[in-house]
């Protein structure tokens, strides 16, 4: 893309032309989805309705936050309560792959009952390149399974429309730029969220230990950005890993679990740089986890693995 302004009004066009009627429009907050939802809202106007599904598999404040975004952007947006859908989707599940296929399909009857509600028979989402290209097909491998490509289930009445398809994530900032939507350049976060940020079993107990982990790692990474002791990361956040392991406190024996942090540089996400982060913002987030955990959590683990071999995300 050489020209979002060009891209723009393509963009518009084609929407028009792929929309004859109503569409809801999955808004997840993230750069991607929140370009899509304001580019089908020019294009539609009251034709198109944003959603902002709240799985309840989301960082700490998200919710508020993205209300403010979407009102930042000129974005009407409706939140959909849906944590116990989610999470009874989940139960017992440990394969990610599984995980993702199980998240995609509940999103999609989601938004296939609000649609009915809407009458629309259209669902415009912000799929990029790397996610049809991680979730394979043709003669490509399946890295892993992106729950708004392989996760959307065949048998949906809801006809997809894409209208950031060809784009990575480096000019879909260069777009959301030019769109006016404030922070472009802040880290993505995953649909299925925070999911697939707690490794094994996803109970409701073990994504509260993620999300206080991850809202941990986001507050001292951005401390040490704005200290100017760190370059801005493209991600930066916590897994919580499957597995127990000894710890102490004060004289007592605890067994907790182990959690990851993970800070990576990309440009586009379909490769990645393990940082390098000073040493004592290492130790104070780990202290502020197992800390903050009361004794949930009794080791945190610093993730030096590029992409490739690894992912950015775990699962």
């Amino acid at each position: 893309m050489n020209d979002p302004a060009k891209f723009v009004d393509e963009a518009l066009a084609a929407l028009r032309a792929e929309v004859p009627g109503k569409a809801i429009v999955a808004a997840s907050g993230g750069i991607d989805s929140t370009a899509a939802a304001v580019l089908a809202h020019r294009a539609l106007g009251d034709r198109a309705r944003s959603l902002f599904v709240d799985t309840g598999l989301l960082r700490a404040h998200e919710v508020e936050n993205v209300r403010r975004l979407f009102e930042a952007s000129g974005v009407p947006a409706t939140v959909v309560p849906a944590a116990d859908r989610f999470l009874a989707a989940l139960a017992g599940v440990t394969d990610p792959e599984e995980k993702r296929r199980r998240i995609g399909t509940t999103f999609i009857r989601v938004f296939e009952e609000e649609a009915d509600r809407f009458g629309a028979d259209r669902l415009v989402q912000g799929t990029i390149a790397p996610d049809w290209i991680e979730s394979g097909g043709s003669l490509r491998d399946t890295i892993k399974t992106h729950h708004n490509v392989g996760g959307v289930p065949k048998d949906s009445r809801l006809k997809i429309v894409e209208p950031l398809r060809d784009l990575y994530k480096d000019e879909v900032r260069v777009l959301a730029a030019h769109l006016g939507i404030p922070h472009p350049e802040r880290q993505p976060f995953p649909g299925p969220g925070l999911a697939v940020r707690v490794a094994g079993l996803v109970t409701a107990e073990r994504v509260e230990t993620a999300r206080l982990a991850n809202a941990i790692v986001e507050e001292e990474v951005e401390k040490a950005i704005a200290a100017k002791t760190l370059p801005r990361p493209w991600q930066y956040f916590a897994v919580l890993l499957p597995v127990r392991t000894v710890g102490v406190m004060g004289d007592n024996r605890v067994y907790g679990e182990a959690v990851s942090v993970r800070i990576v540089e990309s440009t586009d996400a379909m490769t990645g740089t393990a940082m390098d982060p000073p040493a004592d913002l290492l130790r104070r987030i780990a202290e502020r986890i197992t800390r903050g955990s009361a004794g949930k959590v009794t080791r945190v683990l610093y993730d030096i693995t590029d992409k490739p071999p690894a992912t950015i995300e775990w699962e």
